[in-house]
């Protein structure tokens, strides 16, 4: 099986903590040189200096907030010139709205949250989708939720806007097969994330529990009774990255170590 990622490049949102910083250090660890995309550049740089260059890659960071797709377009198409339009692989992967029922949200969280998760994928995939065209293959990676599938109590925005983004990718990978671009969605479970420590905080909070309690039952709605690591859906993802996926395409893809409960 070739898990190789050698003379790759993927560009890599949400890159610094959690699943996204997991996916970028394991990729570089295969071969890919490596752009980095997130909003602070202190932790940008730090994890620039931790990505692995034994396959003499030469990796970047790109400074963009995701709250500012204006500013995400102008700052991607530059990048795409500096690395001459030519990435391979897209991971698309952004934080969450907070937490709360559905009707309680506000309007403008469903328009924070729709820009943040699928107009920022949508100025990402058109950036890179021109140089996969050229290049005749290319995989764009979205890290969505387990919600897709199956709700998550709490959690009204982010499913609402989840299940959009699934869609959209599902679109997309019929638009761009053709150009042998493969569009594939990972929905990861619970996972030891800063995200999810602070959404058991949240969650603890309105129950009148502790954060441990709520940690308790999401493992104990797993299979393998426990939260999933961040490299364990980074491995997912490097695997959809690399030749062994070549004939995956428009999937919803669980990492979630068995899920049967909310």
């Amino acid at each position: 099986m070739n898990l190789s990622l050698n003379d790759k490049h993927a560009i890599i949102c949400g890159s610094t903590d959690g699943i996204g910083k997991a996916s970028a250090l394991l990729m570089a660890e295969r071969g890919a040189s490596v752009t980095l995309v997130a909003r602070n550049q202190e932790k940008l740089d730090q994890t620039l200096s931790e990505l692995s260059t034994n396959h003499g890659q030469v990796h970047f960071s790109l400074c963009a907030d995701f709250d500012n797709p204006n500013q995400l377009k102008e700052k991607i198409r530059g990048h795409m010139k500096v690395i001459v339009g030519q990435a391979n692989i897209l991971v698309n992967n952004s934080g969450g709205p907070h937490g709360g029922a559905l009707i309680d949200a506000e309007e403008n969280e469903f328009r924070v949250a729709f820009e943040r998760l699928l107009i920022c994928n949508q100025i990402m995939a058109k950036a890179v989708v021109p140089g996969m065209k050229e290049l005749g293959e290319g995989r764009i990676i979205n890290i969505i939720s387990m919600s897709v599938t199956q709700v998550i109590p709490g959690l009204g925005v982010s499913n609402t806007i989840r299940g959009a983004v699934a869609q959209w990718a599902k679109t997309l990978a019929l638009e761009l097969g053709e150009f042998g671009i493969k569009v594939n969605n990972i929905l990861p479970g619970y996972t030891a994330t800063t995200r999810l420590q602070s959404l058991a905080e949240s969650k603890a909070k309105s129950l009148g529990v502790s954060p441990g309690d709520i940690n308790e039952v999401w493992k104990n709605n797993t299979s393998l009774h426990r939260l999933g690591k961040p490299r364990e859906i980074a491995s997912a993802v490097a695997f959809l990255a690399s030749d062994a996926a070549s004939y995956i395409n428009g999937h919803d893809i669980s990492v979630d170590g068995g899920r049967f409960g909310a």
